[in-house]
């Protein structure tokens, strides 16, 4: 399965003290399942073949392993701001 690309979905609680958890991983098929799941979904998709290869090592409910804290902690800090931008450019354009 190495030479297949992995994907991972995380989920993370900002306001828990806990660190992001592996919430579904796979290869092939499977993979291609959780990508339709989260494109359906509206989820933000991250390609970092690297990094999903790391996490896909990591059981299903564990949190992430400390040598992608920081990675994983920028790429929630941009989705938190992007998302905010676009709240915020929605509601100016709606008023």
């Amino acid at each position: 399965m190495r030479n297949q690309k992995a994907t991972v979905a995380l989920g993370y609680a900002p306001e828990g003290l806990s660190a992001p958890k592996v919430l579904a991983a796979g290869y092939g098929e499977v993979a291609k399942k959780i990508l339709d799941i989260a494109r359906e979904s509206g989820v933000h998709i991250h390609q970092d073949h690297n990094l999903a290869n790391l996490l896909a090592q990591v059981p299903i409910g564990q949190e992430i392993p400390e040598e992608a804290y920081q990675l994983v902690a920028e790429l929630l800090s941009f989705l938190y701001r992007t998302d905010k931008k676009l709240a915020e450019k929605m509601s100016a354009s709606s008023s």
